[in-house]
């Protein structure tokens, strides 16, 4: 199956070495030259393109599956990088097939500790999140008018090699005492990267599937169980009292919601085997220098 990329970094790059691998022509376009000479050693076609600055011409993805993975810009409430692409793609007649967008679980807000379905309804609290309901609707409507299907994976922490809390555990810095941390979730780059080519190519998609290990935790549990893994000491720990002064803005924002989020939609109808079901499977396989 040939397919594009909008963004191809530490999710987007496993996804389409994936499709190269199943016999795809796969085309990219990144933020910088060396991201892109990067993947084209690779076997990935890509260019250096800046969706904050201009619109991208001739973008090949007609007669593709779109991968989007790029994130909005850091700031506003739209997506403005998603509405230049899409409107290069309809001035050049540059149609996919279908468009697989990675959103967040951000985009839920707090539920209260709540098991969350796709059918919850979405109340984001932050700009961020405002951004990811903003490219969902924009996409929507612009796929709809298009009969372009459109799948939405919601997705929340990804874990995997090379993306873990290691600096952050090395430097000692303080997370919320157990008893008064919220639900959090999560899911290993690999079963990130089977739903999303499980995405690409299920007959009847439903417009939107959460992804996650269907194993919620804490943010707290998890800096333990990396810490553990990695023979580190774990990381002391605060009350809520401290947090104001002692937690990063984006890391309160994060603890300022509590969900949990069900993966059965996922599993039983994009039919993703989950690998690793929890963190302590996922922490398992990997190699600890």
């Amino acid at each position: 199956m040939d397919s594009f990329f909008v963004g191809c970094g530490y999710v987007g790059r496993q996804v389409a070495c994936r499709e190269r691998d199943d016999g795809g022509a796969i085309a990219a376009i990144v933020r910088t030259r060396v991201s892109a000479a990067a993947l084209i050693k690779e076997g990935i076609g890509a260019e250096a393109a800046d969706l904050d600055r201009q619109d991208p011409c001739a973008v090949p993805a007609a007669g593709r599956v779109l991968y989007w993975f790029t994130p909005p810009q850091p700031d506003g409430d739209q997506d403005l990088r998603l509405r230049r692409l899409i409107h290069s793609l309809g001035a050049h007649d540059s149609l996919p097939t279908r468009v697989v967008l990675i959103s967040t679980t951000g985009v839920y807000g707090d539920c209260r500790g709540e098991w969350v379905t796709e059918d919850r309804a979405l109340a984001p609290q932050t700009d961020r999140a405002q951004r990811r309901v903003d490219a969902e609707d924009t996409l929507g409507h612009w796929c709809e008018a298009l009969q372009i299907p459109l799948v939405v994976l919601r997705v929340p922490g990804i874990y995997g090699p090379g993306k873990l809390p290691l600096k952050r555990l090395q430097s000692g810095q303080p997370v919320l005492v157990p008893q008064i941390c919220p639900w959090s979730n999560r899911v290993h780059v690999e079963d990130l990267v089977s739903a999303c080519f499980a995405a690409a190519r299920i007959d009847t998609p439903r417009p939107v599937y959460n992804i996650s290990d269907g194993s919620p935790s804490t943010m707290t549990d998890f800096f333990f169980q990396v810490a553990d893994a990695a023979g580190l000491p774990r990381p002391p720990v605060i009350d809520a009292d401290a947090a104001p002064s002692q937690l990063s803005a984006a890391m309160r924002s994060y603890l300022a919601e509590s969900k949990r989020i069900d993966n059965s939609l996922m599993r039983q109808h994009l039919n993703v085997t989950v690998c690793y079901p929890d963190l302590a499977s996922g922490l398992a396989q990997m190699v600890w220098d």
